[in-house]
């Protein structure tokens, strides 16, 4: 049955709309990524590149990746329970055998939640592999870059100054934003080859298979 276009439109259109939703904006305001440096790296952290604060506030971010992502399982879950139903009851044959008709209708919605499942647990993991491993030329790129010294007021640069340390802190919010966007754009392409892979191809491979074979032991 047609439902290629349903599906894809999750895919572009309800996943997209979804990570732009997204409260990456509360989460990297410059007074969350303070107390989050804050509680990392110490009182009196080195602003200029708080590792242990920027591999939090990344952790953090990428958390909120699981909701669009698990979402997406859902939308395509219900696309094909949906063309599953309408397929059994429009076969004609399937009509004189009523009892048949709700075992197969049973089965396939057996099928299609353990690849719901499966599925889940793919996209979860997509999730969590971007937080446990991060792309080192991020860090790299942030130790290299040379530092932006305050302007000259007679008054030395430290962490006690506010100008200076508000502007390191917003450097630091615009960097992990950069890394979450980099992030984004990676799930975005993957979340559906996932998805398509442990539903949609599993869908059309095996979605009767569990039930044949029961069926060949009676």
């Amino acid at each position: 049955r047609p439902g290629g276009d349903r599906i894809y439109g999750v895919f572009d259109h309800q996943l997209p709309a979804a990570l732009k939703k997204l409260p990456f904006d509360r989460h990297l305001s410059l007074k969350n990524v303070q107390k989050v440096v804050t509680e990392a790296d110490g009182y009196q952290p080195h602003l200029i590149a708080p590792e242990q604060g920027y591999r939090r506030l990344i952790d953090g971010s990428i958390t909120y990746f699981k909701g669009p992502a698990e979402a997406s399982v859902d939308a395509v879950h219900f696309v094909l329970k949906e063309l599953v139903r309408k397929s059994i009851a429009e076969t004609e044959e399937l009509k004189r055998f009523p009892s048949l008709q709700n075992d197969i209708a049973t089965a396939a919605n057996e099928a299609l939640e353990r690849f719901r499942e499966e599925s889940r647990k793919t996209v979860v993991r997509l999730v969590e592999m971007e937080s446990s491993y991060l792309t080192v030329d991020f860090f790299r790129k942030l130790h290299a870059a040379p530092e932006k010294k305050p302007e000259k007021n007679g008054n030395p640069p430290g962490p006690n100054n506010d100008h200076f340390h508000d502007t390191s802190l917003a450097r630091i919010g615009s960097n992990v934003s950069a890394y979450i966007a980099m992030v984004s754009d990676t799930l975005k392409n993957t979340i559906p080859k996932a998805v398509v892979y442990c539903q949609v191809r599993e869908a059309k491979r095996s979605l009767l298979t569990h039930f044949y074979a029961q069926v060949g032991r009676k």
